[in-house]
């Protein structure tokens, strides 16, 4: 039961793995708020037709707050950084985020922070960068505090989706968040933003890849996976989404890879196998009440 926990959970950054493909090939640019709001809600409330079931009042406070941190923010800003700087260098800086799951895991949710699990993540870091991370990568500036901004986001909601758990399935608490989210990013796709072109049928495709599988799929996959693993666990399979970013270029857009590039996609395979293993432990000693 735990390997297949730890497949499904790490199906999903390996699907968005894709987003920097879709986003820069198939979708109008200059819109990275409509693109974001136009990934989450439709999705979501796809799911909860599917799912029928609507959160009590108690819990629109902690949605909201999930929503803006899981979706709004993380998909606005993640938007903005991969029109900004090349997918390669986006990834880098996202890569902070098992680091910065490791200590919110440890203040809210008072799981050990393991020095392998440290290790894993630092040796994650140095192997995207020997992956994707090129000699005249372009630094912008709000790109790059885009990408770390969004890092924070989503390490934040990592966490806070394992301290607040509702007595509900995995799928409907992707609808939730999925809606939630979609909703807070409407307004400001409509008011900071031009509207978006008429969609080409590359438009549609992406738009639906994005929707259907980069985020009503792989989320509930993700959510699952933090709810069954812990968010130590299951961030270590965050190295993924560069590794498959940089494997889809190589099938799909004809992108050569270097021998340093085969290095660093070796690296982060090990860093992700260390990484879960010492997520599990450090989970095992919530779990059992040790504390540290």
């Amino acid at each position: 039961m735990r390997y297949t926990d730890l497949s499904l959970a790490a199906l999903a950054p390996v699907i968005w793995g894709s987003t920097y493909v879709v986003t820069t090939e198939l979708l109008p640019a200059g819109h990275p708020l409509g693109v974001a709001m136009l990934r989450a809600l439709p999705a979501g409330l796809v799911l909860l037709a599917l799912v029928r079931q609507l959160p009590g009042r108690d819990w629109l406070g902690r949605l909201l707050m999930l929503g803006a941190l899981n979706f709004a923010l993380f998909w606005g800003l993640l938007f903005v950084a991969a029109y900004r700087l090349p997918g390669g260098l986006a990834a880098t800086l996202g890569a902070i985020q098992p680091l910065l799951v490791l200590l919110l895991s440890r203040i809210a949710l008072a799981t050990p922070v393991q020095p392998a699990g440290v290790i894993a993540a630092l040796t994650g870091i140095a192997g995207v960068g020997l992956l994707i991370l090129g000699p005249n990568a372009a630094i912008d500036p709000l790109g790059v505090a885009a990408a770390l901004a969004a890092a924070a986001s989503m390490a934040a909601g990592t966490v806070l989706t394992r301290k607040w758990q509702p007595p509900v399935s995995p799928l409907v608490f992707t609808s939730w968040q999925l809606t939630a989210g979609g909703l807070l990013l409407l307004p400001g796709a409509l008011i900071f933003e031009a509207p978006l072109p008429a969609p080409s049928l590359a438009n549609l495709a992406g738009y639906l890849w994005l929707g259907i599988v980069g985020a009503a799929i792989s989320y509930v996959l993700w959510f699952r996976g933090i709810a069954r693993l812990g968010p130590a666990t299951v961030t270590a399979f965050g190295f993924l989404s560069p590794l498959s970013a940089v494997l889809l270029g190589w099938l799909a857009l004809g992108q050569v890879l270097s021998t340093v590039q085969i290095l660093g996609a070796a690296v982060v395979l090990v860093s992700v196998w260390l990484g879960q293993r010492a997520g599990g432990k450090a989970t095992m000693k919530v779990n059992s009440g040790v504390t540290p």
